[in-house]
């Protein structure tokens, strides 16, 4: 594929011959004046152009060295391993790239081969184009992050998040904001421990935007703190390890909590006893007797620290025998109330302990938020304010008449938990191994789990995957259709690439 591209030939000149100045055979004219071979021997446009070069690769994550100290990714025979293999020849300046591509070459051979079509002038303004391969050798490096793992020192900032509760569902609900979000993915190590996780980072930006990404789904507040490592006096270069320590409020999700009489006055006077429905970068707070809703956001909160007096451990389990909706005319109204919940119904509710049901016929009246949802006959669960023993400050303070007996939270489906785990066809992702196994260790996990499927509102923020072990069964009469399931359209599919040929490359 070499050529003499004429210039200036006229078409009389076209049928005419010339001798090679150099070896005498006949050609057509040119400027040179020389034949295809001559010139070739006389010049080479590919001279200063290296045919051989170097390329780092990092065996632990797959990256290659772009210079002066940049890693980057690129799969094999890629646009972007092609930018980087030219930008590796010094001298292809000097001349036109008309083409570029790789050569097949086995895959171990450690071996790039690309093949590259150039052109220039040469003698007399003659256009000569030349092709030629240039080799490639992907030598091993280890590149700074990886060196910093194997060195055991590798993390310069870490980010601490901590909750004094005594369940775990708020961590397990932080973990699929995580993965949805892809908050992870500059961590460098996560670690579970009893009361929280640790993430690992390489640099304190990285630690800061986890922690503006933790401020923003989370009641949370962090402290900072820095430790000096190593310092050069000479450079005035100082060497820290940084420490960011978030707490998160220790509230979760169907406690009950006590607000002090400053705060309630503050939020329309709203009743001190107040159940928290849910949890987002707020608190949102209902009064069941009123439907009067109000949020607390992080600040305010820790200005006016409250800890729950009922947690969702202490539920039990109440039977409605009968249940009348208010009527708004019948509502109290009081001057300066707060926001009213649309999505709820107020209800006088007449309810029996499940375990005194035909043994004790006395009913307890209540009044409840959940006249949407419950019927007689169904089963709720509820706090015994009445015969609880709470030791709060704030409760303390309270009028009796203020306090209710019986506070409803949800209502429960049925006592055969595990055929509905069971016929779960659904699963979530971990960060690591050892969240699955702490996901294990008690039953939290699995109340966290129920919880997504009661609740839609939960699955948005969730990425639910297709578990392809269980199969969709045919019968599905062994499963109540009142209890709530995620359907198969709220699933995602879990995408899993098996190549072992391209997983051996480079290793």
């Amino acid at each position: 594929m070499e050529y003499i591209e004429p210039r200036g030939s006229s078409l009389l000149q076209q049928n005419a011959v010339i001798l090679c100045c150099e070896c005498g055979i006949q050609i057509e004219p040119n400027p040179a004046n020389m034949c295809v071979a001559c010139l070739r021997s006389q010049v080479d446009i590919t001279e200063g152009i290296p045919k051989q070069a170097t390329l780092h690769f990092c065996r632990n994550c797959e990256r290659y060295l772009q210079p002066p100290a940049e890693w980057i990714h690129a799969a094999l025979e890629s646009r972007e391993l092609l930018a980087l293999c030219l930008k590796k020849l010094k001298g292809l300046n000097r001349v036109k790239l008309i083409d570029a591509g790789f050569v097949w070459t086995e895959p171990h051979s450690k071996r790039l081969k690309v093949k590259l079509t150039v052109h220039a002038e040469v003698i007399g303004g003659a256009v000569l184009q030349q092709i030629f391969i240039v080799d490639f050798i992907v030598n091993h490096q280890m590149c700074n992050d990886c060196h910093r793992v194997e060195a055991k020192d590798y993390w310069r900032a870490s980010v601490q998040v901590r909750q004094k509760a005594t369940n775990k569902k708020t961590f397990f609900y932080l973990e699929q904001l995580i993965l949805k979000h892809k908050a992870h993915e500059q961590a460098l190590g996560i670690k579970p421990i009893h009361d929280g996780l640790d993430f690992f980072y390489s640099n304190e930006a990285s630690a800061r935007k986890m922690v503006d990404f933790l401020i923003a789904v989370l009641p949370c507040r962090y402290n900072h703190s820095k430790k000096l490592i190593s310092h050069d006096i000479h450079s005035n270069i100082y060497n820290y390890k940084f420490t960011y320590s978030v707490e998160i409020l220790p509230i979760s999700k169907d406690s009950v909590v006590c607000l002090p009489q400053k705060l309630a006055n503050q939020l329309a006077g709203i009743n001190p006893i107040c159940l928290v429905y849910k949890i987002t970068n707020s608190l949102h707070l209902i009064d069941v007797a009123s439907g009067q809703i109000a949020e607390i956001n992080s600040t305010i909160y820790w200005r006016h620290a409250f800890n729950s007096i009922c947690d969702p451990k202490q539920l039990t389990e109440y039977v409605v025998m009968d249940i009348d909706p208010i009527k708004d005319k019948d509502k109290k109204v009081f001057p300066g109330q707060g926001c009213v919940s649309q999505k709820h119904v107020i209800s006088d509710a007449w309810i029996v302990k499940a375990s005194e049901l035909g043994i004790n016929d006395n009913t307890i009246h209540t009044r409840t938020h959940l006249g949407h949802i419950l019927k007689p006959g169904d089963s709720a669960l509820g706090y015994n304010l009445k015969d609880s023993n709470i030791n709060d400050t704030n409760f303390d303070k309270l009028n009796q008449d203020m306090i209710p007996d019986i506070i409803l939270v949800k209502k429960f489906y049925g006592n055969d938990k595990a055929a509905q785990r069971r016929a779960r066809l659904w699963k979530l992702k971990h960060l690591a191994e050892e969240v699955v196994s702490m996901s294990t260790d008690n039953n939290d996990y699995n109340e966290f789990l129920d919880e997504l499927e009661e609740d839609p509102e939960m699955r948005q923020n969730v990425n639910i995957f297709r578990d392809t072990r269980k199969q969709i069964p045919v019968d599905t009469n062994e499963i109540d259709p009142t209890i709530p399931q995620i359907t198969l359209e709220e699933m995602l599919d879990d995408l899993v690439i098996e190549d072992e040929e391209m997983a051996e490359v480079y290793n």
